[in-house]
Order: C-alpha cells, then structure tokens, then sequence
C-alpha cells in the first residue's frame, strides 16, 4: 500500500502585529501603512520588499493528502481560524499519519516560517522534530530518515531536489508546471497575496494556495514516473484518478484548474 502523502503550501502575510512590537510604531498607523513602512525599509536594505522568514504571518496551509485510496484537499486558514490554530493543526496532521511530506520549496520558505512561527505560538510539533530519539516504536528510523535533514526524503522538497540543491538551477513551479501540461498559477501569485487579503479576499487566496497544492502533487507524480516507481499506465490512472477527484468537487476554482489541464494536452 502507497504511504501517505501530504502535499503542504503556505501563504503569508506581513505580521502587522509584530512589526508594531518590534518598531513600536505609532497606533494610529493602519495595517497597510505599517506594512509599507516594512516593505521600505527592506527595499533600502536588500533591494526586495520580501520580509523576513520570522515577520511572515501564515494566513493559510493547504494540504492535499493521498492516503490508500482517497484523495482530500482543504484549507486551514484565516478567518475561520487564527494563525496559531492553522500551524497546530498542519502538524497534528503530521502526528497522526507520518506521511511523507512534499512541497515546492518547502525548506528554502514554508517550513522555516512555521519553525518560527510555531515558536512564537508555543505549536508542539514532536513527531515532526523526531531525529531518532523519540519515545516512539519505530523512532530510530527517524535517525536515517527524518523530516529535518535537507537530504532525507521523508520530507521531499520537488524544487530543492530536481535543482540538485543548486539555487541557480531552480525553477518556478508555475513555469514547470505548465511545460509539463499542468494548468499552473491560475490569477494569482504570492506577490499578489497582501494587496487581495487587504481587499478582504481571503477566499481568493485559499483557492489559490490549493491549486498550488494540486500542481505541487501533479509535479510529485510526474516525478514518480521519471524515477521509475510508476509505470505509464499507473501514472495516467493516478492523473484520470485526480481528474476525477476534482471534478466531484465541484468548485468554480476547480472547474477553471480542469478547464486549464485540458488545454495543457498530453498531460
């Protein structure tokens, strides 16, 4: 039987609150304002506004999980719960199915950010900080395979590992995506995620941060293929199987997504 497998994506905001704290910036400042003011001083320091990993809120976690013989996508997000909630709650998730976990540059922003932010919350992640030494039956695995070590593939970071670890060889996940003939970025990119949460649209957001998610497994799949664990009929069952996932869901975000696959062609 397959082991499951969780495919995570996070998307951030600034951490308005903190950077009140850090700055003590007048009170009378807006959230956009006080943001900007970030933004500025990172523009003048480092050429970007990107904060830094610590200052980046987590506003959403998208996972898709495949385990035996389900498929399930969802969201744990803002407004419907707080940041600290969303982070407990991806690593419950960890603690109960060991999974392997995938992600697009997971280990160069995603999980750093929930390292700190789950610091900052008080999150008790043990399962996942497992490096061999845990009070678990099979812990001493973790020694040889454990979510942390950038080289272990219990977490496989798709970016990282197809780059060969080499940040000039990396790639976007939109771009490869869609040379492959998966639908990509549909609307929306991180760079637009501040000013959408700005104008309310948090619903916008998680919908995009799935489809992320679903491009992320599609690549993992591909991948699959590539290294010889599927064979090609096994890898157009598990495309005709997610088709058919998404398709009973329903959702205006998932009918563009299969209205874009379908163009892509051979995939």
């Amino acid at each position: 039987m397959m082991k499951p497998v969780l495919v995570f994506d996070i998307e951030t905001i600034p951490d308005v609150a903190g950077l009140r704290r850090l700055h003590d910036l007048d009170p009378e400042l807006s959230d956009a304002e006080v943001a900007e003011l970030a933004f500025q001083q990172r523009r003048a320091s480092n050429g970007n506004d990107f904060l830094p990993h610590h200052l980046q809120r987590v506003a959403v976690i998208s996972c898709l999980l495949r385990v035996g013989q389900d498929l399930r996508v969802w969201s744990l997000a803002e407004p419907d719960q707080g940041e600290a909630e969303i982070i407990q709650r991806f690593f419950d998730g960890v603690e109960k199915f060991t999974p392997q976990i995938v992600s697009w540059n997971g280990g160069g922003f995603d999980l750093p950010v929930l390292h700190y932010r789950g610091l900052i919350h008080g999150i008790v992640a043990q399962r996942y900080w497992d490096l061999g030494d845990g009070d678990y039956a099979d812990s001493r695995d973790f020694k040889w395979n454990n979510y942390i070590s950038r080289y272990h593939t219990r977490h496989l970071d798709l970016m990282d590992l197809l780059a060969m670890y080499q940040p000039r060889a990396s790639v976007q996940l939109d771009q490869l995506a869609k040379l492959i003939g998966f639908p990509g970025k549909l609307g929306m990119d991180g760079g637009k995620v501040w000013q959408a949460w700005l104008a309310g649209k948090a619903t916008d957001i998680r919908d995009y941060c799935e489809t992320d998610v679903v491009n992320t497994y599609l690549v993992s799949v591909r991948f699959r293929l590539l290294r010889g664990e599927l064979s090609r009929v096994e890898y157009a069952a598990e495309m005709a199987f997610v088709r058919a996932e998404l398709e009973k869901i329903g959702k205006p975000h998932w009918q563009e997504f299969l209205a874009a696959w379908q163009m892509g062609g051979m995939a």
